[in-house]
């Protein structure tokens, strides 16, 4: 049984927070953000539960990770074998519905501070889902391209206006976000643009909140080039599919 599962399985009651963090081959850095992490959730006093999912990874990141949560009870590691981003973000909803009232992705390469997550914290209250607009982001034209074709897609099939559908950073009430993970196969490549469309679908109160994005200072990110333009095609086309299943109301 992983570290995940048990948690799962001894859970006496729900938490405020489950904090969803995919990995994969970030050994120079997530030690660090990990704690930064647990440092920021700590300081707002929130009942939580930080879960970094190890995605098949060929490094450290696994080891080190376990030397943080040595240290601190709220980190729970969890290791399966390599399924690609999506499928780990997925992975972690499911078992951060079923834990806590709300649910927050972040990833593991520190582009995006635990500091900016307090506001996200703040604006919940009148919200069901925040979600990060990421500012300062360097991206290459090929890149933009892929992230004006993702926003428009979610726009057309879902009706959705968010800036940044497919951020990494974002905050949802799980309550609103369990009807729709139902919705969606544990194989998809980029479930946030979807889930975005059909949070704006069901009618979910949504805010949207700048988060300062910085350039990566270690390891490289894992889809470049032509595997890039593959990975926009698969999303684009399964993002399409989901946009056809029954959203009901919220």
């Amino acid at each position: 049984m992983t570290d995940l599962a048990a948690a799962a399985g001894t859970s006496a009651s729900r938490i405020e927070l489950c904090a969803v963090m995919p990995v994969y081959n970030e050994e120079e850095i997530v030690g660090e953000v990990a704690a930064a992490w647990l440092e920021a959730l700590d300081g707002l006093g929130i009942d939580y539960e930080l879960v970094a999912i190890v995605d098949g990874a060929t490094d450290a990141s696994e080891q080190v990770l376990r030397a943080v949560a040595s240290r601190h009870r709220r980190l729970v590691v969890d290791v399966t074998p390599n399924r690609g981003h999506g499928p780990t973000v997925l992975r972690g909803y499911r078992r951060g519905t079923k834990a806590a009232d709300w649910v927050f992705q972040t990833d593991s390469d520190g582009e995006m501070p635990a500091a900016g997550f307090a506001r996200l914290w703040e604006l919940r209250r009148n919200a069901d889902a925040v979600i990060g607009i990421r500012t300062g982001r360097r991206q290459s034209r090929g890149r933009r391209a892929i992230t004006l074709l993702t926003r428009l897609t979610a726009r057309a099939a879902f009706g959705c206006r968010l800036t940044d559908v497919n951020c990494p950073y974002r905050l949802m009430r799980s309550s609103a976000l369990a009807p729709l993970l139902a919705l969606i196969p544990d194989d998809t490549f980029a479930p946030n643009v979807a889930i975005s469309g059909m949070l704006a679908r069901s009618g979910a109160r949504l805010a949207e909140v700048p988060v300062a994005h910085d350039v990566r200072t270690t390891g490289v990110a894992s889809i470049l080039g032509i595997k890039a333009l593959r990975a926009a095609a698969l999303s684009f086309g399964q993002t399409i599919r989901l946009s056809r299943a029954r959203t009901h109301k919220i």
